[in-house]
């Protein structure tokens, strides 16, 4: 047991006098010791549960052999960061999060690993560490909020944030508001529609690290607790096995998750995490792999904010094993990757079945031929962006327009709030980027003041920085290179026309090269806006949206 070098032999008295400390027991010496990684916390809603998941992974080890031992993960609430200086701590913490289990489990010794996380950058930050430390690992997480209810009609996080935009369109009061407050998020779990944390755990299950019903099975279910239990058997079963996380997390595997993630129409973050996980395993990822894969890929699924439907019905129609079936069936997944369960993809989801074929579309009836993520690119985008195609409206699927340029999210929330946005415009903007940011923020502000005043299906959004998974319309993130390095978002003037295309994959600034070539001779780097802490070194490593913003020395 990798154990071992902690636990045996003459040279390891002093280890063993530091174990006889935390109370282990002789018995408990000799038997496998499991790392479990609590993300609990008490200051995000799908965090405060998994004290509850964490007790239950560790009877299920224990009942399996095992001696389990918890230490910590840490997490960001997206949806309080959102909008101030917060978020320019999120996807930063994706890598501390890596960074920190990888230093806990080698330091320690751990024979194998249950991780327990849920929301935005903690399920990415755990899979990039549990490929790093390749010993047995099992993924819990603590699975989605049940949706809320506002006068009849489901409701989530999304609907929250465009109702600030209703009512500074003034076609909301303020009572409508507190309502919508009061109700939207009913109850513990990550926010209830196809945003990053459910797109993240369920492709987790694509990935064949956790089991069936990682992403779907609501936070307040009993059956999340069984799961729980589960897991810690699993993982116990794993270690007997011998199957690793670099056996599961192969680059079949994948190409398996980015295609259901073009059926369940995941959030665009999946376009920043899967490069970052493939590059932990040796598989450069390149993101226009995405459209490769849409283009035989069908968009199975619209949940919100794409259309009227939760990760509970999800849950009830078959969960993620019920998309699985239906890709493997039409011969889209390789179904002879190994899952933490000791068999197959295809073994997996042998009995899986779809009990709502409006939830889950049949292959023959998508809610598109295509799958939900494009990348973009042109003389805008030269390397690339991502736009969430599924939750873009007919009519903008093609959109030409002036641009409105901004240098910081807050400069463009005020514009649009005030009404100085108008139909056909293509809001800018940037230095915003990994870079530029620090950070990468989200654009969910800006995205829901658009929706909430009208001009969701008028209006476009093209940025450096990234967009939460609640964000619809026709929002185009991760533009690679970003302003902060001089890529062409940086060049682009007020009123520049700009042609998006979705269908066509093309993303133009109206310029000639030469005018283009002009203004790059003139353009000079900004000063960095942090210059202390974290986010400084951050900045300093970080590579382009495009790579995943994967920390690289330079």
């Amino acid at each position: 047991m990798k154990s071992d070098n902690v636990k045996k032999g003459m040279q390891q008295a002093p280890h063993r006098s530091l174990f006889n400390a935390l109370g282990f027991t002789e018995e408990e010496m000799n038997k496998p010791m499991i790392g479990i990684v609590s993300s609990y916390n008490e200051i995000v809603p799908g965090h405060m549960n998994l004290d509850k998941i964490v007790a239950a992974v560790k009877q299920g080890v224990a009942e399996a052999g095992g001696v389990p031992v918890v230490f910590p993960a840490i997490a960001v609430c997206d949806g309080i960061a959102m909008g101030h200086i917060g978020m320019k701590y999120s996807l930063v913490t994706r890598d501390l999060i890596a960074d920190s289990t990888e230093c806990m489990a080698l330091a320690h010794q751990f024979d194998a690993l249950v991780m327990v996380p849920n929301c935005d950058k903690n399920v990415p930050g755990l899979l990039m560490a549990a490929a790093r430390i390749n010993v047995p690992t099992v993924f819990v997480s603590g699975g989605p909020m049940l949706a809320g209810h506002v006068k009849g009609k489901k409701r989530s996080l999304s609907s929250m944030f465009e109702a600030v935009g209703s009512y500074s369109a003034g076609t909301m009061t303020e009572e409508d508001v507190k309502e919508y407050e009061a109700k939207v998020c009913p109850t513990c779990g990550s926010c209830s529609g196809m945003y990053t944390a459910n797109s993240m755990n369920c492709l987790t299950e694509a990935l064949g690290m956790g089991l069936g019903g990682n992403g779907t099975i609501p936070a307040v279910y009993s059956e999340r607790i069984k799961l729980a239990k589960r897991a810690g058997y699993a993982v116990m079963d794993m270690l007997k096995k011998d199957i690793k996380p670099r056996d599961i997390m192969t680059k079949e595997a994948i190409i398996n998750a980015l295609t259901v993630d073009m059926a369940l129409g995941c959030s665009t973050n999946s376009m920043l995490h899967l490069p970052a996980i493939a590059h932990e395993i040796g598989f450069d990822f390149d993101i226009a792999y995405a459209n490769d894969i849409s283009e035989k890929t069908p968009n199975l699924c619209h949940l919100a904010p794409a259309g009227p439907t939760y990760m509970e019905d999800l849950n009830e129609a078959g969960g993620v094993y019920a998309v699985m079936k239906q890709l493997l069936d039409a011969g889209l997944l390789n179904g002879d990757c190994m899952t933490v369960t000791g068999k197959t993809v295809k073994e997996n989801v042998a009995n899986a079945r779809n009990l709502d074929p409006e939830v889950i579309r049949p292959m023959d009836n998508p809610y598109s031929t295509t799958g939900g993520l494009a990348v973009l690119k042109g003389n805008l985008a030269p390397d690339g962006s991502v736009v969430k195609r599924s939750a873009v409206v007919p009519e903008m699927m093609v959109h030409e327009g002036p641009a409105r340029v901004f240098d910081c999210e807050e400069d463009a929330i005020d514009a649009i709030k005030s009404g100085k946005i108008v139909a056909g415009d293509v809001v800018v903007i940037r230095y915003e980027g990994p870079k530029g940011g620090p950070g990468m923020r989200e654009m969910l502000n800006p995205t829901s003041a658009i929706a909430g005043m009208g001009l969701g299906s008028t209006v476009a959004l093209i940025t450096d920085g990234r967009f939460s998974g609640a964000s619809r319309g026709a929002s185009i993130g991760h533009v690679s290179p970003e302003a902060a390095v001089g890529g062409p978002i940086a060049l682009v003037h007020e009123g520049d026309t700009i042609a998006i295309d979705i269908p066509n994959m093309k993303l133009e600034l109206k310029v000639s090269d030469e005018e283009l070539a002009k203004r790059k001779a003139e353009w000079t780097p900004r000063e960095p806006k942090v210059t202390t802490g974290y986010l400084a070194r951050y900045e300093k490593m970080v590579t382009s949206g495009n790579r995943g913003a994967i920390l690289e020395l330079k």
